[in-house]
């Protein structure tokens, strides 16, 4: 930490009790400064010397000429006995801590080069260029200490020019960073700096201030937008470590300002921050009913990365006065937004190894296992469910494993839902994308519609006669094992509700005579007439 010593003389300040401070010299003391509950007891001369605002005062015949009224020093008392001693030539230490109060201060008592040269605000301004704002601790203690003193501050110039040195050195290459800084995360190589160096300083800093210095950033160009976006998650995180919890975050009017502003500092690019991220950002900004184009962006960048959510992340709670459990408008929207980069909507360089048409199809087990969740809720419309079900297009779900889960879980917590929502529920399903497995636990599933359990046994008898052409005696062993391993309810042997909850859908890669059908449609002939 960098300081300045000023004046050689020695401290002459005494202290009568907590509010009163003294000059201890032979000569009488011939003026009183009151400033707030503090009295100072001084000599006219040394602070007439110094102060342009003390000469205006005593100059005026409507104060008098030895009780002096400042309330509203910036700083308060400490910072005008800095001053004060200044006047008198006292050693006085300036550091990082107190060096923008007692700038304030001197600015508010006139301690300018008219009123004598290497004044106290000369003398300050050097300080803070020539060593403050050349380090980084330094600066951002200098500038966590502007806080209450934002207004004075911002006059100055002292915030600009503060935040200007911070974002100019979290600007710089790594290899040139020879400075100290706070890194409490696993560094690869111990003599490497990382390139999110700068990161976990910048959590101490109030939000406007770190909303500045991230703009400052991005300006310069010269740090990549992942870093970028990891310096306003660690932010985020510090800032409110329970982000997704009601009882921490509800009704909080801070937090709810910072998820509005942290949501646009956001870099624009994809990837800059995880999906889960921006999820639990969005569950926050729900929560804390933020407003509509915050949670629109949220939903927008959410969209543009779905691939990476998992089911949990998606189930956003209502909020009070809902009828449903989960938000389902919400995810409503976000389908629909990765939907769209398929339309020309927005074209991102894919990542390597993915493709958006493998994207699509991760996409679809997401949504087929979100609806298998809100599902289990007895106020889930079938009409939400059924349009989420299908803005997945069709080649997308190549396997109807995942959704065969969804539909029974549904018909098992709706079991009155008349005949006719029954056969559209269910003509989402296609038996020949059916894995055996699903296939064997169709055929004993009494909430199935009869018609369906027919095609799916037809099906399954016309799989067995093409598998039987190849290896007949394997075929059947397989076949007798996965039925016995399910039983039927249709007949003599009962299948518990367990087992219904309990079949997990994995299924083997679809056959090639599925994958021809399908382009033929969505397999709603199978219920059909």
């Amino acid at each position: 930490m960098k300081f300045m010593k000023l004046g050689s003389k020695p401290d002459s300040f005494q202290t009568d009790g907590n509010d009163v401070r003294i000059v201890g010299t032979e000569l009488a003391t011939d003026i009183t400064i009151h400033v707030g509950e503090v009295k100072f007891h001084l000599h006219k001369f040394p602070l007439l010397s110094k102060s342009g605002r003390i000469q205006k005062l005593l100059a005026s015949p409507t104060d008098s000429a030895t009780d002096i009224h400042l309330n509203d020093v910036p700083g308060g008392a400490t910072s005008f006995e800095i001053c004060a001693k200044f006047c008198y030539g006292t050693v006085v230490t300036l550091n990082p801590h107190n060096v923008i109060s007692t700038r304030c201060a001197a600015e508010y008592l006139e301690m300018h080069e008219s009123v004598e040269k290497s004044n106290l605000v000369y003398k300050i301004d050097v300080f803070l260029s020539s060593s403050v704002f050349r380090s980084w601790k330094d600066s951002i203690i200098a500038l966590q200490t502007m806080k209450t003193l934002k207004s004075w501050c911002e006059d100055l110039k002292l915030v600009a020019r503060c935040m200007e040195c911070i974002a100019s050195k979290a600007s710089v290459d790594v290899s040139k960073v020879e400075w100290s800084y706070t890194y409490n995360r696993k560094k690869l190589v111990p003599s490497v700096v990382p390139k999110d160096w700068w990161v976990e300083d910048l959590t101490e800093i109030e939000l406007d201030h770190f909303k500045q210095i991230i703009d400052a950033i991005k300006t310069k160009a010269r740090v990549s937008y992942q870093v970028i976006g990891e310096a306003v998650k660690t932010y985020t995180y510090k800032r409110v470590p329970g982000l997704s919890k009601i009882s921490v975050i509800q009704g909080d009017a801070k937090v709810k300002t910072l998820v509005d502003t942290v949501t646009w500092l956001l870099p624009s690019e994809k990837g800059s921050v995880s999906c889960s991220f921006l999820l639990k950002l969005l569950r926050a900004a729900c929560m804390l009913r933020c407003a509509e184009a915050c949670k629109k962006e949220l939903g927008k960048r959410i969209g543009r990365q779905l691939e990476e959510a998992s089911v949990n992340d998606l189930l956003i709670p209502t909020i009070d006065g809902e009828v449903t459990i989960y938000d389902i408008d919400m995810v409503l929207n976000i389908v629909e937004e990765f939907l769209m980069q398929d339309n020309g909507g927005i074209k991102e360089m894919e990542r390597p190894g993915m493709n958006f048409c493998n994207t699509k199809g991760t996409v679809a087990k997401l949504v087929d296992g979100y609806l298998a969740e809100v599902a289990k809720d007895r106020n889930t419309p079938l009409s939400k469910f059924l349009y989420l079900a299908e803005m997945i297009p069709n080649e997308s779900r190549p396997i109807h494993d995942g959704l065969y889960r969804a539909v029974d879980m549904y018909l098992k917590e709706h079991p009155n839902i008349s005949k006719g929502e029954k056969k559209k529920l269910c003509s989402l399903l296609d038996c020949r994308r059916l894995s055996p497995d699903a296939c064997a636990h169709a055929v004993q599933n009494e909430r199935l519609p009869l018609r369906l359990v027919v095609q799916v046994l037809f099906h399954e008898q016309s799989r067995t006669s093409a598998s039987a052409s190849v290896s007949a005696g394997s075929t059947r062993a397989d076949n007798s094992s996965v039925v016995t391993s399910y039983g039927s309810s249709r007949s003599a042997a009962t299948t518990t509700t367990t087992e219904d909850d309990s079949w997990d859908g994995s299924a083997p890669s679809v056959e090639d005579g599925e994958k021809r059908h399908t382009t033929n449609g969505d397999g709603g002939d199978l219920i059909s007439g």
